[in-house]
């Protein structure tokens, strides 16, 4: 029979929803809105960095960044996340959630407004210090995956700890919303006070010397929300399950959530002593006995993030043609170089508003009612079914009478992408793993997805290039095209349905009894197997 639950655990599950949780939420979500906000913006403003330092006379477009430098200035973070969310997440097991909490927050203040600040006149130099800070800006975003996540599971109630933990996460989407909205409000004002003609008319008066501010405004408000939140953030309390059950220190804990929960609340020294004594307590990551309890969820995890980032972080790849099928963005050639920003920055405005943000919350909603295998599942079948329609009859959609009908296929791809495994996938990895390696846990879950980001963004980046030279984006070699892209991705949504079956369902569920650490020694293997069944029956 599973061991007895630690009153101060037990009180944090059956807690009724009260005001520190949306205290929490709010704290852990500030942070994804700057990680959002941070990642994303610098797709508002590639096209500006393209006109500033790489114009060429003559040429009847404006400059555009080559292919290796738009890699490095999209992907370095991305780079950066990954590296971050390893380390990171192994610190938030080592040192606790609190203390490495507010180190990744200091390094993405600095690294925000270093990278505003990023010094040189030549290209090179700007290129070159901007690729810097934004790496290290990205290391400091990947801590927040793991941190976020284990703080809200580990404060949360097990009734709606589902919908908390996606809240947080949904702030990503307000996030995008933000870069937008910054962006949009910028440009405008530059626009308005800084008169330029379009390139068309004069290729060099149309990038006023004034807009090389823009971009690195729009860059440093990231550096804001992370501040206002550093206080809060160092106000609240260490988690209650890192406190007792890795620095197994029993009074601390009970005499920090008798705080926040308002009750008294028993210390239970003895309890923690033995608890952390038996079996359950003693393996670690590399271990047998890690491998034989949660190796299987492990590979669901990570496989179906990995998976998940791959489709998701693909959608760049027709944006530029959808924003310029339905008219959201005229020819870069008719506007000048700020009025090209707010174009950008309103298209990707509405698509956020209409789309990204709505599935986010659909997921908060749904989560604890539907269960996280459910609409992971049918996130991945809608995912697939959308991407073989727009890939089979891809002609089709190109036709200019059935564009807005690609728009819309294009839109609940991404819909059920939100209200779905892009939500699910950072979710779970912070439920069904022990205390002492639930950060390690959802950090290597999260680095798994950045790889897979990174193959989405620049892997099919290259990939989806015509063979036809004429249709080609400067610079790219022949790719296999856009059709057989999208044909590939629903091949990835399907493996990532097939790779579910591995994820389990931890609705309604403490984070003890589906981690297997109230188990007593010599628990029977059958015990085991029935807490830690992966699909639902």
């Amino acid at each position: 029979m599973a061991g007895d639950q630690l009153t101060v655990l037990n009180a944090l599950d059956v807690a009724k929803t009260q005001l520190y949780h949306f205290t929490a939420i709010v704290i852990a979500g500030m942070g994804f809105f700057t990680d959002a906000y941070d990642l994303f913006c610098i797709s508002l403003v590639t096209k500006l960095l393209g006109r500033i330092y790489y114009h060429v006379d003559g040429a009847k477009k404006p400059g555009t960044l080559p292919p290796n430098v738009s890699a490095a200035v999209n992907g370095v973070a991305l780079c950066g996340t990954l590296a971050g969310q390893l380390f990171f997440g192994w610190l938030g097991d080592k040192l606790g959630r609190k203390k490495v909490y507010g180190i990744t927050l200091i390094l993405m203040v600095i690294s925000s407004i270093a990278s505003g600040l990023s010094f040189g006149k030549s290209a090179k130099g700007v290129i070159a210090t901007l690729c810097f800070f934004r790496f290290w800006l990205g290391f400091g975003i990947g801590g927040d995956y793991p941190l976020s996540a284990t703080i809200m599971s580990e404060y949360a109630n097990k009734k709606t700890r589902g919908a908390f933990i996606a809240a947080v996460f949904a702030m990503q989407g307000f996030g995008i919303l933000a870069g937008g909205i910054v962006a949009l409000i910028v440009s405008s004002a530059f626009d308005h006070q800084f008169k330029a003609p379009p390139y068309s008319v004069d290729p060099v008066g149309s990038t006023a010397p004034e807009a090389d501010y823009v971009w690195r405004i729009v860059l440093m408000v990231g550096a804001l929300p992370a501040a206002l939140t550093y206080y809060w953030r160092m106000r609240m309390p260490e988690t209650a399950r890192y406190t007792a059950l890795v620095a197994k220190n029993a009074k601390q804990a009970a005499a920090d959530m008798s705080k926040v929960l308002q009750v008294e609340l028993e210390s239970e020294e003895d309890k923690v002593a033995k608890i952390s004594q038996s079996d359950s307590h003693s393996f670690g990551l590399f271990s047998r006995e890690f491998l034989k309890r949660h190796g299987l969820h492990l590979f669901g995890t990570t496989s179906t993030w990995f998976l998940l980032d791959i489709a998701f972080y693909s959608q760049n790849l027709f944006q530029k043609d959808i924003f310029s099928a339905i008219g959201w963005i005229p020819p870069a050639a008719t506007m000048n170089a700020i009025h090209e920003v707010y174009k950008i920055a309103r298209a990707q405005t509405l698509i956020a508003l209409c789309s990204t943000v709505p599935g986010y919350w659909f997921t908060v909603a749904f989560i604890d009612y539907m269960g996280r295998f459910a609409i992971q599942m049918m996130g991945f079948f809608f995912m697939t079914v959308f991407m073989f329609a727009l890939a089979i009859p891809y002609h089709h959609w190109t036709l200019k009478p059935n564009r807005i009908g690609f728009v819309i296929m294009y839109s609940l791809t991404f819909f059920f992408a939100n209200f779905g495994p892009n939500a699910t996938t950072f979710v779970v990895p912070a439920e069904i793993f022990p205390a002492r390696l639930r950060s390690t846990c959802h950090g290597i879950s999260a680095a798994a997805g950045k790889a897979g980001a990174i193959v989405g963004a620049f892997g099919f980046l290259y990939a989806a290039q015509s063979k036809d030279p004429t249709k080609r984006d400067a610079g790219y070699p022949a790719g296999i095209g856009v059709k057989n892209s999208l044909i590939m991705l629903g091949v990835v949504n399907f493996v990532g349905m097939i790779c579910t079956l591995c994820v389990p369902e931890s609705k309604g569920r403490s984070l003890e009894e589906l981690s297997r650490e109230n188990e007593e020694n010599g628990e029977t293997d059958q015990t085991a197997n029935a807490t830690g069944r992966t699909v639902p029956v």
